[in-house]
């Protein structure tokens, strides 16, 4: 008999998610003689430790371990690191990040704010003197040196300890050098503030400025004698904060890197490799314009290298913009209808795939990953693909069905895949096309398959992933559970194990769950993502439509429909309770973004446009502000407001000012508010247990037998 302390609930937690133990963060040397990566010991274990893996022979060693270097004490994280984590949705605790230098022989990281580096082919790590909290230590390309930031100045030091000191000063509290500003670390996939010239001898550094950008609280009611802690948030229409770029010598003499920020304010990426000058993508205000440019870093003068524009909006991409070793420009662009890589001005890619990133650029080829696009022959729902892209061609690396990712250097692959067939990710390494060795995987086998089908459904033909309580035999239909995430950056009908385990154990709960990627989500073309662009709530029509759609298939229960998702998917549930209770008969909004003129700049404005300007469509996304409130509240349908205290991604504020709205509207609900619970629920109780609670929402709601 399963008891709770195993049952899936309790385990999914403590494993986070079954991720703990999976090999992850990769790098590759040049020469291909080591593969550097990051593991804990076990599924539960959370400290991760620094491993070096040898291709040719397969031996794997440890090359620094956060328990022996802290001496068995507990991690300490400040403020500061515990944002960066947050930010970037990191859960782990020991070694949770490093950089390398060029030879990938030195690599340093942070440990309870303190300074590491471990050397590589030795084996060894130690302890630099460092001004404490380190937050990003980076080594330089020749590994003499490890920047890093300390209460927002930039700091240098030498590998070996010696002539610690600071290269840019903390000027006031509103300013910091180094470090990523909220949106960018957020919303634009740029976690860092600062680059090292492939000289050594120089740094790219982000000025951050956060004067102008608007305060807001954030407290603990659960705990009163507890001081709020003071963020700064740039909300929708609001100021930014503003982002200046300087040329800093290892003397502390600085250039300032000129563009017309007032025209292009967003720092959206750098790079700075041997193959060309330092090369900036900035984007416009409103994300329909943004320039390339280089820089020349003796001056801070820069040059335009390209120009792109878009009547609805720029995306931005892993990996790009870069320059390839023959110094051209490669970049993913929006051309044709299609998602492409560009070499130069020249497609390489059309129509038949979408890419989505850029791995590794080598004189030879470009490594991307990518999806089937419109006009693939098959739609390969789900599924992500690694590619070997040329003037001469397009070669799949990755073979079996699933989700891939890579990374490469030396010629050396590490081939990261994901299937449906297999809990995980199996990860091998792979030199001139031929398996060398593997690494394993300590995680948790969750225990649970996935019986699930992937179909596209409706007449937009919407990618959907259909799970069967595993001991169904078909003798009777199903109350349904729509569980979508349905915007932007969040696909969730992945051909991969474990990204469908919560969905199977509802279903094991007695639904038929579906998952719907409806417009807005990415992985098809750009058409579809950005037809969402000013109104949101297409996303609503493109699940309803699959329901029904898939209804005619399955047996499905349309008496009894209810609706769960997190953030977006939380808006998502809420908008489909209140606006189409005709389809919905109870939901579950988690972290759901009420009202967007509360959300931040760089996301919203990006899909509703400058709320000055566009009103109507942010009262039409809108929750609270929903005319429809005011209406006769029939047929009433059960609501469940889920939301963190601590969330300072999508504050709490979304949440109560639904819930008073609704009580306005005289209509019921339930608010579940989560003490100390920020945007992720990483602690194991609390993400257990709101399991637990919302399958027994959804069993009262719809009139099923619980136990």
């Amino acid at each position: 008999m399963t008891t709770r302390s195993d049952s899936f609930p309790r385990r999914h937690a403590r494993t986070q998610r079954f991720t703990l133990g999976a090999p992850r963060a990769f790098t590759v040397a040049p020469d291909g003689s080591r593969v550097a990566f990051l593991r804990s010991s076990s599924g539960t274990d959370r400290a991760n430790a620094l491993w070096v893996l040898d291709p040719e022979d397969g031996r794997e060693r440890v090359a620094a371990d956060p328990r022996t270097l802290l001496d068995g004490t507990a991690e300490q994280l400040s403020p500061q690191e515990r944002a960066r984590r947050e930010r970037s949705r990191e859960g782990g605790a020991g070694i949770v990040g490093y950089a390398t230098d060029a030879a990938l022989e030195l690599a340093s990281f942070a440990l309870s704010g303190r300074l590491f580096v471990a050397e590589l082919r030795a084996g060894t790590a130690r302890e630099l003197p460092a001004r404490g909290p380190v937050i990003d230590p980076r080594p330089s390309p020749d590994g003499r040196h490890v920047a890093y930031v300390a209460d927002g100045a930039l700091r240098v030091v030498g590998a070996e300890g010696e002539d610690e000191r600071v290269l840019a000063e903390e000027e006031s509290e509103q300013i910091s050098y180094g470090l990523a500003e909220f949106i960018a670390a957020e919303e634009m996939g740029r976690y860092r503030g600062f680059w090292w010239g492939p000289e050594s001898d120089r740094l790219l550094v982000a000025r951050v400025d956060d004067t102008p950008v608007s305060r807001w609280w954030i407290s603990d009611p659960a705990h009163p004698d507890r001081e709020p802690q003071r963020v700064a948030y740039p909300r929708a229409g609001s100021a930014n904060a503003e982002v200046r770029l300087f040329v800093i010598d290892l003397g502390g003499g600085r250039t300032e890197v000129l563009w017309d920020r007032a025209r292009y304010p967003y720092l959206a990426h750098v790079h700075w490799s041997a193959a060309g000058a330092p090369l900036l993508l900035v984007q416009a205000r409103d994300q329909r314009s943004q320039l390339f440019l280089a820089v020349d870093p003796d001056t801070g003068a820069t040059r335009m290298v390209h120009a792109d524009e878009d009547p609805t909006w720029l995306d931005l991409f892993a990996g790009v913009p870069c320059w390839s070793p023959s110094g051209q420009l490669v970049r993913i662009a929006d051309e044709g209808g299609a998602r492409v890589l560009a070499v130069g001005e020249r497609p390489l890619t059309g129509a038949q795939l979408h890419v989505r990133a850029v791995l590794d650029v080598s004189a030879d080829d470009v490594l991307v990953s990518a999806s089937a696009g419109e006009d693939a022959a098959e739609p390969e729902i789900g599924e992500v693909h690694v590619y070997r892209v040329n003037e001469l061609g397009v070669e799949r690396v990755s073979q079996e069905p699933g989700v891939h990712s890579a990374v490469r250097a030396g010629g050396v692959t590490v081939l990261v895949s994901a299937s449906l067939e297999r809990p995980g990710a199996q990860v091998r390494v792979l030199k001139d096309g031929k398996q060398k060795a593997t690494i394993a995987s300590y995680a948790e086998d969750p225990g649970l398959t996935p019986r699930v089908t992937l179909i596209e459904g409706g007449a937009r033909r919407v990618p959907c992933a259909v799970l069967m309580p595993t001991d169904y035999r078909g003798d009777t239909s199903l109350p349904v559970l729509m569980d979508p995430y349905g915007g932007p950056h969040g696909p969730r009908v992945v051909a991969a194990h474990n990204a469908l385990l919560t969905s199977q154990w509802f279903a094991d709960q007695g639904f038929a769950v579906i998952v719907a990627d409806g417009r807005g989500t990415p992985g098809r073309s750009p058409g579809w993502e950005k037809a969402i662009h000013h109104d949101l709530t297409v996303t609503l029509e493109d699940q309803i439509d699959a329901l029904h759609d898939l209804a005619k298939t399955y047996p499905l229960d349309l008496s009894r429909v209810a609706v769960r998702g997190w953030s977006f998917g939380g808006w998502l549930a809420g908008l489909a309770v209140l606006r189409r209770p005709d389809v919905f008969h109870a939901g579950i909004a988690g972290a759901p973004v009420t009202d967007w003129r509360l959300y931040d700049t760089h996301y919203t404005e990006r899909y509703l446009g400058d709320p000055a300007v566009n009103p109507e469509s942010y009262a039409h996304s809108s929750l609270v502000t929903d005319e429809r409130l005011s209406e006769p509240a029939e047929p009433h349908r059960p609501l469940m407001i889920v939301h963190g205290l601590a969330d300072d991604n999508v504050v709490v504020a979304h949440a109560l000012r639904l819930s008073s709205a609704l009580l306005s509207a005289g209509r019921p609900h339930e608010v579940l508010p989560l003490s100390g619970v920020t945007h992720m629920t990483p602690q194991e109780q609390v993400a257990e247990n709101l399991l637990l609670l919302q399958v027994d929402f959804l069993k009262r709601s719809l009139g099923m037998q619980s136990g």
